[in-house]
């Protein structure tokens, strides 16, 4: 069973990446490998099978396979969020019944998409998926898949098991205003990898993102930064990942991510279709625009740019 409270998952959380071979089948190695690199990395915790794991262009088994994986390999050493969205409530329920017999700490899911459907209907889906299981649900604010307003927000937290959101929104405004009005231990975890620093002097408990695996070394300085009040630092270290962010969003962005890694030597495989690989052109492309970046600030500390 889960490890950690709620109040316990803190800090920087990769949205994690899910190696698939060049058959596209999910890799177990290489994900073992993966969650230990990124521990020694010094991550806070980790959040599965979400848009950055490809989870939605996986099987529900396959899902659970990976879910079951990295709860074995973390072995308890970190938090772990298991994302169990789906548009069908009755495929959300039997991912989330898994995850917690697994032994996940929490859950999160997206809202049921492709259709519109009406507030009722997801806030019924968060209250429907929040009695499956007794773990903590984090509902997740994502522009893929509907925004909420912040009045939808305050009701969804009426729900018992609702206990945070992941807010990948801009309006962080509404963190800070999710502290001060829900309360201190509704736990907000900011979702904009561009935005960190915001998230986190809006009161942001954690933050969690997709280049968290290719950028670990960055975020957990720049949460460690201001945690110590060295805001100029996180300042700066937040400006070179955004270039780099730009930079990787000119591509299929997963597949930069998993090629990095390949480059710092923990190879995060290839992603599954009709997401492209990078091709070696490509790569040759991606690592000249990261060199420009290195030489543009004149920093030696940063992996992925150290390993090029």
């Amino acid at each position: 069973m889960s490890n950690f409270k709620i109040t316990d998952i803190v800090g920087v959380i990769p949205a994690l990446i899910t190696p698939f071979d060049e058959n596209e089948n999910f890799d177990e190695g290489r994900m073992r490998n993966v969650v230990d690199f990124l521990i020694e990395e010094g991550v806070h915790g980790f959040y599965l099978t979400g848009s950055t794991g490809e989870g939605f262009l996986m099987t529900p088994d396959e899902r659970k396979k990976v879910v079951k994986v990295v709860v074995d390999q973390v072995n308890g050493r970190v938090p772990v969020i298991a994302h169990i969205g789906a548009i069908s409530t009755k495929i959300s329920i039997d991912l989330a019944k898994d995850a917690y017999e697994t032994g996940v700490d929490a859950i999160s899911s997206v809202p049921p998409f492709y259709w519109k459907f009406k507030d009722n209907n997801i806030f019924k889906y968060y209250e429907d998926l929040s009695g499956s299981t007794p773990l903590p649900m984090i509902v997740y604010n994502v522009p893929l898949a509907g925004l909420f307003g912040f009045d939808f927000i305050k009701r969804l937290s009426t729900i018992e098991n609702v206990k945070g959101i992941k807010y990948t929104a801009y309006t962080h405004q509404d963190i800070h205003k999710a502290k001060a009005q829900i309360g201190k231990d509704f736990m907000v975890y900011s979702g904009a990898d561009e935005m960190a620093v915001s998230g986190l002097f809006n009161e942001a408990d954690g933050i969690i993102g997709s280049f968290y695996s290719m950028l670990a070394d960055v975020y957990v300085d720049i949460y460690n930064n201001i945690k110590a009040g060295e805001f100029s630092k996180a300042q700066i270290k937040q400006k070179i990942a955004v270039d780099i962010i730009e930079a990787s969003l000119k591509y299929d962005y997963y597949a930069v991510i998993k090629a990095a890694m390949k480059w710092m030597g923990f190879d995060g495989g290839y992603v599954r279709r009709p997401f492209n690989n990078l091709s070696s052109c490509e790569e040759e492309k991606v690592k000249d625009e990261f060199r420009k970046i290195r030489d543009r600030y004149g920093v030696e500390d940063i992996r992925v740019l150290k390993s090029i």
